[in-house]
């Protein structure tokens, strides 16, 4: 059995990876990787608070193993601390490291280029899925998740903030990707078959930065009481 560490965005994707993954026997996810927004403590890109980062960890029993990453942050400031992470994932036993990428192949080029040599193998459990079969795949089964940004050159910024469901592919303009795999819009999961609770959460201010539009999320006040 290969020990893998799954990319983690806290986004759908990596989710429905994670529960791919945990039905090959061939495979034991043994942690999360994200990048972390050092500046801000959040995650890079999702802009998602590092708390409920961590309260999707504890769902999911697995471990974090986040990557501090600083703001901004050069590419090659970046795959130096990846390579640092490389480095302790071999020395913990880890095989391979999986990524929720879906289809573009540049992106997937990159990862395979980025682990050559490391001694960690990339695989891609989600790779080449249609992505409108997959969205609704993953809605039927429960995944539930709120869009944490949005690209308001390609989908107005209304959708930051709303529930990834049937409605809201409904209302996808055309041409956008059911799963944003081409970066029209992120999200955070909080339920589903990959974890073991829900992770309540509550929207809070939309804001436009940087050319995004973001929707912050907080820990529902229920679930903040219960972990206390």
């Amino acid at each position: 059995m290969k020990r893998a560490l799954l990319a983690w965005s806290s986004g759908k994707d990596s989710a429905w990876s994670l529960h791919l993954l945990r039905q090959n026997p061939e495979i034991a996810v043994v942690g999360l990787l994200t990048t972390i927004n050092e500046a801000f403590d959040r995650v890079a890109m999702h802009a998602v608070r590092r708390v409920l980062l961590e309260r999707q960890c504890k769902a999911a029993d697995l471990p974090l193993w986040p990557v501090p990453i600083p703001w901004p942050c050069s590419n090659a400031e970046y795959e130096a601390r990846m390579l640092e992470v490389c480095r302790h994932a071999v020395s913990e036993g880890v095989d391979t490291i999986a990524f929720g990428d879906l289809y573009l192949a540049d992106i997937r080029a990159y990862r395979e280029k980025q682990l050559a040599g490391t001694g960690l193998e990339p695989i891609f459990p989600v790779w080449k899925l249609p992505t409108d079969t997959l969205a609704r795949e993953m809605i039927r089964s429960g995944l539930r998740a709120k869009i944490t940004c949005v690209d308001p050159r390609i989908l107005p910024a209304s959708f930051a903030g709303r529930e990834f469901n049937e409605e809201f592919l409904a209302d996808l303009p055309a041409g956008v990707d059911p799963c944003g795999e081409n970066g029209e819009f992120h999200s955070f999961v909080y339920d589903g078959p990959m974890f073991s609770r829900p992770v309540p959460v509550e929207v809070g201010e939309v804001i436009e930065r940087d050319g995004f539009v973001f929707a912050d999320l907080f820990e529902a006040p229920c679930h903040a009481e219960l972990a206390s």
